[in-house]
């Protein structure tokens, strides 16, 4: 039975993005285990009949020495296990795993871009660590030889003129997919009960660059021109990631009136049931889990005119596409949508469509099995 190891630096992405991926390994034959630091997830994983080992790593941490020990800890825990594949998803893991598995002869890697995040950033911060990081990650990546994951082709691109990854082991999937059986339309839309307002919903980790700041502008605009809608807002403030949205502004635009901010939910396909219009104003994503999701369950989308959105939201046909760091663009959208319950509804069924047909869990988790039987049979 070949031996996968999947590397986090967070158990929060590795419980809510790859557990369908990891079932599905372990439904054809392989022996999956979990490699990340712990957390309040790892219970979760351990119940799921999963293999949990402790990697001794911070995800904010900059500290040169505590980076090189998270490095050789990883390599440690290679050379023990002995993977057939080593499986990386998100930036530190892709690299530090990269270079386990040089440290110890490990073959077989797969590094996964899921979106190129705060290290593309123009973040002050973010441009100088690109200029430590990119060429020490453009010779450990093509010196392992790993397979490099992408959500979206912009991404792709930009990590092929980097010259960062071997075009010849660069693949496309379209994120983790959505359970459309799971995440469905409500039959009956949630603002044609009882007469009650027509509800907007963002959901995301509460970053800046997630466009949570134009989120809370667009709906001043919109309740200046005397709309009567709720506005909701769900999700935690990332504390690990220097753009996060401190709580203290959170609560001040709940008690001003602006938002409800739900906090973080596990109920989210209760949650998108009741609700009309989905909104992601986010700066750069690989393809968002949260469009995925409201799309599935049938709701028009608005969002930002980057790749990764544009991978779900086909403008004037499911949703709109705004300009990033746009709050009036983003209003008027959004009021479209409002004023126009029958515009809602067409949409609506036109991402239910494109959920079914293009993003269904069962078929992005099958390009993950064709891709894993690819990096099985490669040198």
């Amino acid at each position: 039975m070949a031996r996968v190891l999947l590397v986090a630096h967070w158990d929060w992405v590795l419980y809510n993005f790859r557990l369908p991926l990891a079932k599905m390994l372990r439904e054809n034959g392989f022996e999956v285990t979990f490699v990340c630091p712990n957390g309040e997830y790892i219970p979760r994983l351990l119940e799921e009949g999963f293999r949990w080992i402790n990697w001794l790593v911070i995800r904010r941490s900059l500290n040169p020495v505590a980076e090189l020990y998270s490095t050789f800890h990883l390599a440690s825990i290679y050379k023990r296990e002995q993977p057939k594949i080593v499986h990386h998803f998100t930036i530190k893991p892709n690299l530090y795993g990269s270079i386990a598995a040089l440290l110890t002869g490990t073959k077989k890697v797969i590094n996964t871009f899921t979106g190129l995040g705060f290290l593309f950033s123009s973040h002050p911060l973010a441009v100088g660590l690109r200029r430590g990081v990119l060429p020490l990650a453009k010779l450990t990546f093509k010196a392992s030889k790993g397979w490099s994951v992408f959500q979206n082709r912009q991404d792709l691109e930009t990590c092929l003129q980097l010259k960062l990854v071997l075009p010849e082991r660069a693949v496309i999937i379209a994120g983790s997919g959505v359970d459309t059986r799971r995440f469905c339309p409500n039959h009956v839309p949630p603002s044609s009960n009882h007469g009650r307002s027509v509800v907007v919903l963002m959901a995301a980790r509460l970053l800046w660059d997630k466009g949570v700041g134009e989120f809370v502008e667009a709906v001043r605009v919109l309740k200046a021109r005397g709309l009567q809608v709720e506005f909701w807002l769900a999700g935690r403030p990332d504390s690990g990631n220097p753009m996060c949205v401190p709580e203290e502004w959170l609560k001040k635009w709940q008690e001003d009136g602006l938002i409800k901010w739900l906090g973080h939910r596990d109920d989210m396909p209760n949650l998108l049931q009741k609700v009309d219009i989905a909104v992601l104003p986010s700066y750069h994503e690989g393809v968002p889990r949260f469009l995925l999701e409201a799309a599935a369950c049938g709701l028009p989308l608005v969002a930002t005119d980057i790749e990764g959105c544009r991978v779900v939201v086909r403008d004037g046909v499911n949703g709109f596409l705004v300009p990033v760091k746009d709050p009036h663009a983003l209003a008027n959208a959004i009021e479209t949508l409002i004023k126009r319950p029958e515009l809602r509804r067409q949409m609506g069924i036109a991402s239910r469509k494109i959920a079914e047909a293009e993003f269904d869990e069962r078929i992005v988790l099958n390009k993950w099995l064709e891709l894993y039987d690819r990096v099985m049979k490669s040198d």
